[in-house]
């Protein structure tokens, strides 16, 4: 394999569980601090990088609604916490010397930048690392279809959903050990096999918009880098196979 990244503009899409560390709730400074360390992997390698990250290790929208909250008013709450984990990781990632900005679809301007598509591409151009908060800004839409519509947005190459596991298996791999992982899907197998890769919508978009889905482990120190160069355990979601 090449031992240059495939990709000139990416998106990484990182679950809020992802920065739980061995924690129960909130955020692991630690597991941060990795994961910013691999995203300067990316950035010494010339790849131009935007994230989306979630918000389930503080709070989740759809456990706020199974326990009786409006839908609505659950969501909202969901992406606020995206905020924090947002404004969490650009701190790790400016310690580690690049500059960042975080753009929240909802407008909190004394903690960040509103989202404006034209800005953000902007400073992508200028070789800082954008962070994407709050989701789209309207509720019963995830963070997978956020990742998914700032992708196309900013007409990125590929998305990189950063996983507890190192790829998508046809069961869990942490309950059965005879589960195997798929090295290459289309997007039309994860919609029929009802493969819990991203939800329908965030999958469908990434379609229409020909964008490749990489998925992989993103608990592996250094993981981000070796899957830009098309290296290490990943599977790959395409339009064809």
């Amino acid at each position: 394999m090449s031992k240059t990244p495939q990709y000139h503009r990416v998106l990484l899409k990182c679950s809020g569980e992802a920065l739980l560390g061995n924690q129960q709730y909130g955020i692991d400074v630690e597991t941060v601090s990795r994961i910013a360390k691999d995203i300067r992997a990316a950035h010494d390698m010339g790849v131009e990088v935007c994230v989306v990250v979630g918000g389930g290790n503080i709070f989740r929208g759809i456990s706020g609604t199974a326990k009786g909250m409006d839908r609505s008013s659950a969501d909202y709450m969901g992406m606020l916490a995206t905020v924090m984990n947002a404004l969490a990781l650009q701190n790790a990632i400016e310690a580690e010397g690049m500059d960042s900005r975080v753009l929240s679809a909802i407008p909190m301007s004394a903690v960040c930048e509103p989202y404006i598509r034209r800005r953000a591409e902007r400073h992508l151009e200028k070789g800082r690392i954008v962070i994407f908060a709050a989701g789209t800004g309207n509720p019963y839409f995830t963070t997978d279809t956020a990742a998914a519509l700032r992708a196309a947005e900013m007409k990125c190459d590929a998305l990189l959903k950063g996983t507890n596991v190192d790829g998508v298996y046809d069961k869990d791999p942490r309950k059965h050990d005879d589960a195997e992982r798929y090295e290459t899907l289309s997007h039309l197998d994860v919609l029929a096999r009802d493969l819990k890769v991203m939800d329908a919508a965030a999958i469908s978009l990434a379609r229409e918009n020909k964008i490749p889905i990489l998925v992989f482990s993103i608990q592996e120190e250094g993981a981000f880098a070796r899957v830009l160069r098309k290296e290490g355990c990943f599977t790959e979601v395409v339009l064809g196979v």
